[in-house]
């Protein structure tokens, strides 16, 4: 059972998975149910989360309920314990949503959430990050996770999330990034997708951030902070939510 499990989390796209879940879910719970993991995103404890990743597997990742991984929960939490995102009146973009949170985000009446991605079939808008459809300063709130590694203008899909956010507005941009690495690793002339798997980790990424990605986000305009929000949790805590504890979560502010 495990074996098959781990094949199938790590060929079938996590999209797919997330929507095969709905069904299995009563399944999935009554497998994994118990007590030594919190997923904080549905509330649900569990014996262990799954291990996930390309390559080598990080043990406990992926929460069997939602299919969270960490940067996932740590978001969640971040939204939760240090914003008044679930209470406030916001109008709030999100690239490329994550199902689970589309799914979630929508039923919130206290936001205009509109949800945009060039090809996904869930999405309110389809919609290109390099030119986006929407007037400037029309967004309190802009969510884009995991989407700038698979573009090679970054810096003009950064200026667009700029352009339509509000001013005093703020966001969440994550990116694959390596703590280690001071400079971003890319090179647009790897076109194979094993050897983009190789150099970026995935194959179709075309680019590792360094902690420069920080710079590229204020030259177009943001204000940018490297916030590491699971260190405010104990070790304990940590462990209990499956997060990671030098995972940065990016946070922009347009000023």
């Amino acid at each position: 059972m495990k074996k098959i499990i781990k094949f199938l989390l790590n060929k079938i796209p996590r999209p797919w998975l997330i929507s095969a879940s709905v069904i299995a879910r009563p399944v999935i719970y009554q497998f994994y149910k118990g007590n030594n993991f919190t997923d904080p995103i549905d509330g649900k404890s569990y014996r262990k989360f799954l291990s996930y990743g390309y390559g080598k597997q990080r043990e406990n990742a992926l929460s069997p309920g939602t299919l969270s991984l960490e940067r996932h929960r740590q978001m969640w939490l971040y939204l939760k314990n240090e914003t008044d995102f679930f209470t406030k009146n916001y109008r709030v973009l999100h690239i490329a949503p994550e199902q689970e949170f589309l799914r979630r985000f929508k039923k919130m009446r206290n936001l205009d959430y509109i949800s945009a991605d060039l090809y996904s079939p869930i999405v309110d808008v389809k919609a290109d990050i390099l030119n986006l459809p929407f007037q400037d300063n029309s967004f309190d709130i802009v969510i884009c996770n995991h989407v700038l590694e698979h573009i090679e203008d970054d810096r003009k899909a950064m200026s667009e999330l700029y352009r339509v956010m509000k001013k005093g507005g703020w966001g969440i941009v994550q990116v694959p990034m390596k703590n280690s690495l001071k400079k971003t690793y890319e090179d647009f002339t790897i076109k194979d997708p094993k050897e983009r798997r190789k150099h970026f980790g995935q194959y179709d990424h075309v680019r590792w951030y360094g902690m420069d990605y920080f710079d590229r986000l204020k030259s177009v305009g943001f204000e940018a902070e490297a916030n590491f929000y699971s260190r405010k949790f104990s070790e304990e805590e940590i462990k209990r939510f499956g997060l990671l504890k030098n995972e940065i979560l990016p946070l922009v502010f347009k000023n």
